[in-house]
């Protein structure tokens, strides 16, 4: 809400945003009907890259997979930027400390790194306890613009939409919910996940939307709808937007609170990206398309902490090699590499809407709605999606530079090279390529699965 919420109501359709939203969580929850039903037959920590090799194949499932790990990564990247440069900003205006940005980054990579070694279980009652906070605060908010002024229905117009950019209002509206489909990717270390994963999917999809919508609505409310794009865009560069709405409807105290709890959901943000990269990296260990060492855990959590280790040293170094040049973090690395993210999740969703469809029109599934009709709006939504997160990079990454406008080129890039790498893989190492097909529902044959299952008390 602070950080996209603002840009998207400046380069959007401004006071309508709200509907954005709106549109926004409706085509996800309709890919999430064909989500859910492949999620109860296949569990596996390769999350969509699974699904792709089940409905088109393996070819396209490692393309798939090279989407993922270039998406995931450069969103850990972004992450791990975005962390250092914001609590460096904030810590040193709350209470006068300068330090370095990457400082602040390398110390947020190594906390995320320890509690990764503590396995999933730990890490969701930290990013509980923080979401719970940010959540508060957005709350409050909303609840202090409703008292206050009303929400204003000309906000939810559709003649407003037509002043603005309705593919950049949807592209920024999409952002919030990128990184949903960890619901899946978890699979393996729920309790029972044929009926908790559909479950937490639609929660999540719920919860993301209503909150993305009634805040936006909230904050053009606050400002005014008819003139919220206009002030959106002067307060652009600061990317202060939400700030000046708090102290103006919450006070400097709450204002305050909020930009601290911005430094708690940064590096909540960088836990759950990692989280979610590392299990890619571990699901490919384990086929032996990457190194397999990529798949040893943690024998008391199951925690995939080699993957762990590779994907956070990694990302942490290309982030310090920007320190090294002098690059401002604001304007090069977090652009960049969130901007490159983004897009790939996007593509990877869009990836996994379409493998989805085609999966239940092979097994020709009779419930046409739920398997061919609801999902296949959502994908083609999600398609939409992508396509303009392509054509408007610069715009979603928030810089013209040159350099920056061609970085989108690495999915494609990334695509040829895993389906290159699946053409020697058949002809070379066919004991590999086979068991791709062998590995889709890992539910209780995960390494350390055992550990979980007995911890949990759960029966294998």
């Amino acid at each position: 809400m602070i950080v996209v919420a603002g840009i998207g109501i400046a380069t959007g359709v401004g006071g309508a945003t709200p509907l954005m939203y709106v549109a926004a969580t409706v085509v996800f929850l309709l890919f999430a009907v064909g989500y859910a039903r492949m999620a109860r037959e296949v569990i596996n920590a390769g999350g969509f890259y699974v699904y792709v090799v089940r409905g088109l194949g393996r070819t396209a499932g490692l393309m798939a997979a090279g989407v993922a790990l270039v998406g995931y990564n450069c969103f850990v990247i972004g992450a791990i930027g975005t962390s250092g440069f914001f609590t460096g900003a904030i810590v040193e205006d709350l209470i006068g400390v300068h330090l370095p940005w990457w400082v602040w980054s390398v110390l947020s990579a190594a906390l995320a790194w320890l509690l990764t070694r503590s396995g999933i279980d730990f890490s969701t009652k930290v990013l509980a306890v923080s979401l719970t906070l940010e959540v508060a605060i957005i709350v409050a908010l909303d609840v202090a613009v409703l008292a206050r002024h009303g929400y204003s229905l000309r906000a939810l117009d559709p003649a407003l939409v037509t002043g603005g950019s309705v593919g950049l209002g949807l592209l920024f509206a999409a952002t919030a919910f990128v990184g949903f489909e960890a619901t899946g990717l978890f699979g393996e270390e729920a309790r029972d996940p044929r009926r908790t994963i559909p479950r937490a999917t639609y929660v999540a999809l719920v919860v993301l939307g209503a909150l993305g919508a009634i805040t936006t609505w909230a904050i053009v409310s606050a400002i005014g709808p008819d003139v919220a794009g206009g002030v959106a865009r002067e307060h652009l560069a600061a990317g202060d937007l939400v700030f000046v709405v708090s102290e103006q409807e919450l006070g400097h105290w709450p204002t305050t609170a909020m930009k601290a709890l911005l430094l708690v959901s940064l590096f909540a943000a960088l836990l759950a990206l990692h989280n979610a990269a590392t299990r890619y990296l571990f699901a490919l260990g384990r086929v032996h398309v990457l190194p397999p060492f990529l798949s040893r855990t943690r024998s008391a959590t199951g925690a995939p902490v080699l993957a762990s280790t590779v994907q956070l040293g990694l990302a942490t170094a290309v982030a310090l090699l920007f320190a090294i040049v002098g690059a401002d973090p604001a304007t090069t690395l977090v652009p960049a590499f969130v901007g490159v993210g983004t897009l790939g999740i996007l593509t990877l969703q869009a990836l996994a809407a379409t493998a989805v469809v085609v999966h239940f029109r092979r097994r020709r599934s009779p419930d046409l709605l739920a398997t061919l009709v609801l999902p296949g709006l959502g994908g083609l939504g999600l398609w939409v999606a992508t396509v303009l997160a392509f054509v408007n990079f610069p715009a979603m990454a928030g810089s013209e530079d040159p350099t920056i406008a061609r970085l989108p080129w690495l999915i494609p890039a990334a695509i040829v090279i895993t389906g290159i790498a699946a053409v020697l893989l058949r002809r070379t190492r066919p004991g590999v390529w086979a068991a791709l097909d062998q590995d889709l529902d890992r539910a209780e044959s995960l390494p350390g699965y055992g550990a979980i299952a007995s911890r949990l008390g759960v029966e294998l």
